[in-house]
């Protein structure tokens, strides 16, 4: 957002501070997006949905190494606006759209699109049932609905746990068994689920994992508006306090959670 005299400010969230930073990540960076690729049948000439495409990580991802189409859609503005000068600096504009949308009503046709891909973005939409419906609609028959999502491995968590993700996310992951409802009650069929455990240093590597030079200017530039932030505003410095969490809730962290690729075929 934008105080009076026009400067940048943070919005004191968790996606308000990634789209003011030009920060996303999901659970097993591109190494989780390329199985969800393998999984969905993505390659050449094939038209490729990706909802809550962030700052163009995988949008850009998917056209360089699979030759496919995409249209990248987000429900956040500035987000688009990130993905818009990536795609722009790697000279790929041609073969991506990026658009504002909602993943509860996509601005689609029924059946337009090869594959829809969402990863890292369902443990946050209110109405989950209606936005995997929407998937499958936009969905060609034969076709691929592949998701990244944070998952219980561990069920049921401490009430801690909750809370620390409650207040620092204002997510609400799932377990393997829920998620694959979800695709299944859009009417697709489950072909894959494959769950996996994480730590911070696999999650480190895996979001390294295939950046440049520029991917890397980029993540320095965040960087140093967190530091800014925190060095310069009382605001901010205030927020990180209340999401920081405890040694113990690390530890419970990735004792109980995990993430998972799921994937349905549309019939």
């Amino acid at each position: 957002m934008q105080s009076q005299n026009g400067a940048t400010q943070t919005e004191y969230s968790y996606f308000g501070m990634q789209s003011s930073w030009g920060v996303t990540k999901h659970f097993g960076g591109l190494r989780a997006t390329d199985e969800l690729a393998t999984l969905c049948h993505i390659g050449e000439g094939k038209s490729v949905l990706v909802v809550g495409c962030g700052i163009g990580l995988t949008p850009c991802h998917l056209v360089k190494n699979y030759g496919c189409r995409v249209v990248g859609v987000d429900l956040s503005e500035k987000m688009v606006e990130w993905s818009r000068k990536r795609a722009e600096r790697k000279g790929l504009v041609d073969r991506i759209e990026l658009r504002l949308a909602d993943a509860q009503q996509l601005p689609f046709e029924d059946s337009r699109f090869d594959a829809v891909l969402i990863e890292s973005v369902n443990a946050f939409v209110p109405d989950k049932p209606r936005a995997f419906g929407e998937y499958a609609r936009v969905t060609r028959p034969g076709g691929y609905v592949g998701m990244n999502e944070g998952t219980w491995v561990k069920y049921p968590p401490p009430v801690e746990l909750l809370q620390f993700i409650e207040r620092s996310m204002q997510s609400d992951f799932q377990t393997p068994e829920a998620w694959k409802a979800l695709l299944g009650g859009a009417g697709l069929e489950v072909t894959a689920a494959r769950v996996y455990r994480i730590n911070m240093f696999r999650q480190r590597l895996d979001e390294n994992a295939g950046m440049d030079g520029s991917d890397w200017l980029d993540r320095l530039r965040a960087i140093g508006g967190f530091i800014r932030s925190i060095v310069s505003d009382p605001e901010m410095r205030k927020y990180a306090k209340t999401i920081m969490p405890s040694r113990a809730v690390i530890r419970e962290l990735f004792e109980y959670l995990g993430f998972g690729n799921y994937v349905g075929k549309k019939p």
